[in-house]
């Protein structure tokens, strides 16, 4: 569980980040940047709670509420949004990917408890992991990125139809939740380096 509370701590603070990057850019004012960055870091969250019948995490805990004030600070006093490709980096990359697997684990766990089929378990953890941006990017009018770039919202599908597989196998535990944050980290890292993609309709390579 402390893996799991530092994890979502660094996923809160990077996905704050990236929303601040996205506002800015879009040259929101301070109120539409704060508001993209909050989508960006909670929405996932309040979306999943919402569809299992549930107060929002966010509604009841306001420690999520300092991390993603801690990410918008730190990204507002570092002037992270005058670096270029910042969200290419390799920390930032690496924060981002824990933020992604600890984000859709919780949202997969939260639908085995609620008792959900496979379709289920795995909405849910895509939802909690990507729901957020998603939210955030067609707001300011922009596809969802997740929906053109890399195999991101793939991890969150696969970590949802394993961790639902751990679960009907009665192996749910400490140690194939690490194995499955392990490797669901080792893939996305993987798949930054090698640049892979999902194939695209239309589309010659």
């Amino acid at each position: 569980m402390s893996f799991f509370a530092v994890a979502d701590a660094i996923g809160l603070m990077t996905f704050a980040v990236s929303g601040y990057l996205a506002g800015v850019r879009k040259e929101l004012d301070l109120l539409g940047v704060v508001i993209a960055a909050y989508l960006t870091a909670l929405g996932g969250g309040i979306v999943r709670d919402v569809m299992v019948g549930h107060t929002p995490i966010a509604f009841l805990e306001s420690s999520v509420h300092l991390f993603v004030l801690a990410g918008i600070v730190a990204a507002y006093l570092f002037k992270l949004h005058a670096k270029a490709r910042l969200e290419r980096h390799k920390l930032f990359m690496l924060s981002d990917s824990i933020g992604l697997v600890s984000f859709a684990m919780t949202g997969a766990l939260t639908g085995l408890e609620a008792e959900f089929n496979l379709f289920g378990t795995m909405l849910l953890a895509f939802v909690t992991a990507v729901g957020g941006g998603m939210v955030r990017d067609t707001m300011i009018g922009e596809v969802p990125m997740v929906l053109t770039s890399d195999i991101y919202g793939t991890i969150a599908l696969l970590i949802g139809l394993i961790l639902f597989m751990c679960d009907r196998l009665e192996c749910l535990g400490p140690i194939s939740l690490a194995l499955t944050a392990g490797g669901a980290l080792a893939i996305r890292i993987l798949a930054y380096k090698k640049g892979w993609h999902l194939p695209k309709f239309g589309v010659k390579r």
